[in-house]
């Protein structure tokens, strides 16, 4: 090295190179001057091409969120209308049911009572058709009877006078009066 301090001596510079010193916070003038010159190149090339890259990149990433929030809130605001409309539906059905089902027991009540309606008409009807042929068959059996008492009223009278009864009319009256007298009787012997 000194052999470079004698070179630069002997060529008549008056300062020597590292004579003045060397400041350890800045450094030499054309070191900084090649120094900042690759520098912004490098700085223009980065913001020339690589910075509008990242930025779109950022943007693109940026839309793609809020895309995706703005979506998310539109189907979360779908599901909440279709939820309502679902809910909706669901409390009309269950009205509806209700109707049904009250419907349903109102029609029951009313079959009911025309059943019942029809049930006593038909016992009405049943009774008084047995009334009819309970009072027919009372009227034929009483018919029968006459006749029979009076047949055997006219058989006990003429065995009793000893002698047949011919006259029609004198039998007629003979059972007339015979029947009457058994009316009178049967009503006390009740």
């Amino acid at each position: 090295m000194n052999n470079v301090i004698y070179y630069l001596a002997a060529e008549g510079s008056e300062h020597l190179p590292l004579e003045s010193g060397n400041s350890i916070l800045l450094p030499k003038m054309y070191d900084l001057v090649w120094s900042i010159i690759p520098f912004a190149i490098i700085l223009l090339i980065f913001a020339k091409f690589v910075l509008p890259k990242y930025s779109e990149m950022l943007q693109e990433r940026e839309d793609r969120i809020e895309g995706g929030l703005k979506r998310a809130k539109a189907q979360q605001a779908e599901a909440k209308a279709a939820l309502e409309k679902y809910n909706a539906q669901l409390a009309d059905a269950r009205a509806e049911a209700a109707e049904i089902r009250e419907q349903a027991r109102e029609r029951g009540k009313q079959i009911e009572a025309e059943a019942k309606t029809n049930a006593e008409e038909e016992s009405r009807r049943i009774v008084a058709n047995g009334e009819k042929q309970l009072e027919a068959s009372r009227s034929q059996v009483v018919t029968e009877l006459r006749s029979e008492m009076g047949q055997n009223s006219i058989n006990l009278a003429e065995k009793i006078l000893g002698g047949e009864l011919s006259d029609a009319s004198k039998k007629s009256s003979t059972i007339d009066g015979f029947l009457s007298e058994l009316d009178s009787v049967a009503p006390a012997g009740k």
